[in-house]
């Protein structure tokens, strides 16, 4: 490494980089997960220096040299052989600051960005939002179109979806469905109706897949169905015949993040193709659900010195791989180790927003936070309101914001119908539909919000499991 090449002169006082790792490191917003793992920037001034020389360094670079090296890590490796030379051709000659300008430009279109997609690494990505505003997060983010479908379409102009998020910490059947009733009765669940389920053994998974197939089914609903547990018990799941619609993992971007979560590239195409074979689908065969978060490499001891933003981006080229129909930031989760507060959990939000769709990803985020963070509803109020603005694929809808079974705050269906409602957002065109049909929603778009529910579901309650 040529260390003479990451260094950067401000007025007398010339800084010096180790490497391109230390460079980035040091040029990212400030976060409490990267003082952790001792990369962080000592100053305002450092991280401004830092900032400066990221601007001037070529995007060719991050072809050259690898964070981590090609030998050890399977997701460089990924990376690299998959890189679309052709794609990344118009921005070759730039470096970051200048592609940071080309990105605000208006040449940079939704169809110029989507052209380039396969030919920006994570580590590009990265790199030029450590330069950005959060205003230039949300104006570059808002141009990218990344659509994806399987029973209905997700990423479309003007449209938010929501996750329908029913946990319960006993995984009761009634307290579930009561859930999930409660949320279509909002326009909740166009993108997935997911539980995380409480007890994590495959006949518990089985049966939860099996009561919202019932449900979806029954009553003709335009979604699909995750039980948010391991790949290995989605896989085992398919074999004993359970009606599977999407496979989740929660995935890393390194190699030993994935180690520490039981997976591998290999064993996710697997369970890929598991669910493909299914051909549950209607009108389209995206069938998984990825869920990242920054931290989580750092918190495996398995970041190799890289910080947790880059890293975070470097798991979208593992979502990228296949071809999912939700990749799903999971943004204050981890803990105040990595993101303290309101201010860095809005920040990182943003910033993974922007990389994932940069990067052609079908990125939502859970707008959360744990309740020993600096942070509160309000805050999760600017974040959900700057990612409706930046058209985010979808966020979470749980009762109350307060997962009571993962005991963290997120937003709750008065929150994903306030975004659509003061930005003019709108469900996907196939559930809207069905709202309308059910009597849910009027063809004007008003929720039927009163006491009595809608005819067609008067005898919901009694039948659902």
């Amino acid at each position: 490494m040529h260390t003479h090449r990451y260094t950067h002169t401000a007025g007398t006082k010339t800084h010096g980089f180790r490497d391109l790792k230390d460079l980035l490191a040091k040029a990212t917003p400030a976060r409490s997960g990267d003082q952790l793992a001792g990369v962080a920037a000592a100053d305002a001034e450092h991280r401004a220096v830092a900032q400066l020389a990221l601007a001037e360094l070529p995007l060719a670079t991050f072809l050259s040299e690898a964070l981590i090296p090609y030998e050890s890590d399977e997701i460089t490796r990924l990376i690299i052989d998959t890189h679309d030379a052709a794609a990344f051709a118009p921005v070759s000659h730039l470096t970051v600051g200048d592609f940071r300008n080309w990105l605000l430009g208006d040449a940079a279109d939704g169809a110029a960005l989507a052209q380039l997609a396969p030919g920006i690494t994570p580590e590009m990505a990265a790199a030029v939002s450590k330069i950005m505003r959060n205003q230039d997060l949300i104006l570059v983010a808002q141009k990218c179109r990344v659509v994806t479908a399987f029973r209905d379409t997700i990423g479309l102009k003007g449209r938010m979806a929501t996750r329908l998020q029913p946990n319960h910490p006993t995984d009761d059947a009634s307290g579930i469905a009561a859930s999930v009733l409660d949320g279509l009765l909002y326009g909740s669940g166009d993108a997935v109706i997911g539980i995380n389920p409480a007890t994590d053994s495959v006949a518990q998974v089985i049966r939860l897949v099996e009561m919202m197939d019932d449900i979806i089914g029954r009553y003709e609903i335009p979604t699909q169905s995750c039980v948010l547990t391991h790949v290995t018990n989605t896989l085992a799941a398919i074999s004993r015949g359970a009606p599977v619609d999407l496979v989740f993992q929660s995935i890393g971007g390194t190699e030993a993040t994935n180690r520490s979560f039981g997976v591998s590239l290999d064993l996710l195409e697997e369970a890929r193709s598991a669910a493909l074979s299914l051909k549950r689908g209607s009108i389209g065969d995206n069938v998984m659900y990825f869920e990242t978060g920054q931290g989580s490499a750092l918190s495996a001891n398995a970041h190799h010195g890289v910080d947790q933003q880059t890293c975070e981006a470097r798991a979208y080229a593992v979502a990228r791989r296949f071809e999912p129909l939700l990749v799903n930031t999971v943004v204050g989760f981890i803990g105040p180790e990595y993101l303290f507060d309101g201010k860095q959990i809005i920040r990182a939000g943003l910033e993974d927003h922007f990389c994932g769709k940069l990067l052609g990803l079908p990125i939502g985020c859970d707008v959360c936070y744990t309740n020993h963070a600096e942070a509160d509803q309000n805050d999760m109020d600017v974040l959900l309101t700057l990612l409706g603005v930046a058209d985010c694929s979808f966020v979470m809808g749980v009762p109350g914001s307060d997962d009571i079974m993962l005991n963290y705050q997120t937003t709750s269906f008065h929150d994903a119908l306030y975004a659509r409602r003061a930005l003019g957002l709108r469900p996907t065109p196939e559930f809207e539909a069905w709202l309308q049909k059910m009597q849910i929603m009027s063809n004007d778009g008003q929720f039927r919000l009163n006491p009595s529910l809608p005819s067609p579901f008067q005898k919901a309650l009694l039948r659902l499991p």
